[in-house]
């Protein structure tokens, strides 16, 4: 899954913890997001759609519905078990900015030369790269 950097910057990977923020905060995924940056493709790790699934049960308005429909769903990088180093990995290769507000893996994203989408205390989202 490799692409040209002209293209890189026209996906975001969705962590978690970003999508429940966003959720938390009301803010209309397109709306928001193109703001920052543009019109992006939502890419969705099964691990992370399995997290989500899980905080579900716990937790309502997690609009899943809403997140499959406007994602596509990708497999794992191969080697690769936890679901940080999956989102650092395919955000440094492909130049991909992560949806999240984890604060070790937005530090770990930026260390690395990858990039982060997050969510403020004002209910905007910031786009942050190195």
């Amino acid at each position: 899954m490799e692409l040209f950097w002209g293209e890189s910057m026209s996906c975001v990977l969705i962590d978690a913890c970003g999508w429940a923020a966003l959720m938390d905060a009301g803010l209309n995924l397109d709306v928001s997001m193109s703001k920052v940056i543009g019109k992006p493709k939502y890419l969705l790790l099964s691990k992370v759609r399995e997290e989500l699934i899980s905080l579900s049960k716990h937790r309502k308005g997690l609009l899943l519905d809403l997140l499959d429909s406007k994602s596509e769903l990708i497999e794992a990088p191969e080697g690769i078990r936890h679901t940080d180093r999956m989102l650092l990995d395919l955000s440094t290769k492909n130049g991909w900015p992560v949806l999240t507000v984890d604060r070790r893996l937005k530090e770990r994203l930026i260390n690395n030369g990858g990039s982060y989408i997050e969510v403020t205390s004002r209910n905007v989202l910031r786009l942050i790269h190195n």
